[in-house]
């Protein structure tokens, strides 16, 4: 998501975007904290630790069933990965719990103190 607004927030593709001077700075900014994430190898923590996390807190588990009720509720043929996909995302998202959200968030600041 983020890589395809960033794409559109070159100066060429900003205009076309309709994005604001506002949101191409915090594209940008965003951009960069991804490539230190990335470079220093703490995206790779990060993702392990959220993974950890999740599966510990039970959410992995409650998902897949969810999943699996959709799936047995559609039928395998009648359902794409990409319509389950869309279907369980907004669920995923909004049950992380908010104890794994502000541990991540915590790391994720710690780490752009660090690189300032």
């Amino acid at each position: 998501y983020l890589d395809d607004r960033f794409r559109l927030a070159r100066p060429h593709g900003a205009m076309e975007a309709g994005l604001s001077d506002k949101e191409i700075k915090e594209l940008e900014i965003r951009a960069r904290i991804e490539e230190k994430l990335v470079e220093s190898g703490e995206k790779e923590k990060l993702t392990d630790l959220l993974r950890k996390r999740l599966i510990e807190s039970g959410w992995r588990d409650k998902l897949k069933k969810h999943c699996q009720d959709i799936i047995k509720n559609k039928g395998t043929e009648r359902i794409t990965i990409e319509d389950l996909v869309k279907e369980i995302m907004p669920q995923g998202k909004a049950t992380i719990p908010e104890k794994v959200k502000e541990e991540i968030l915590e790391k994720l600041q710690q780490f752009v103190m660090k690189a300032e």
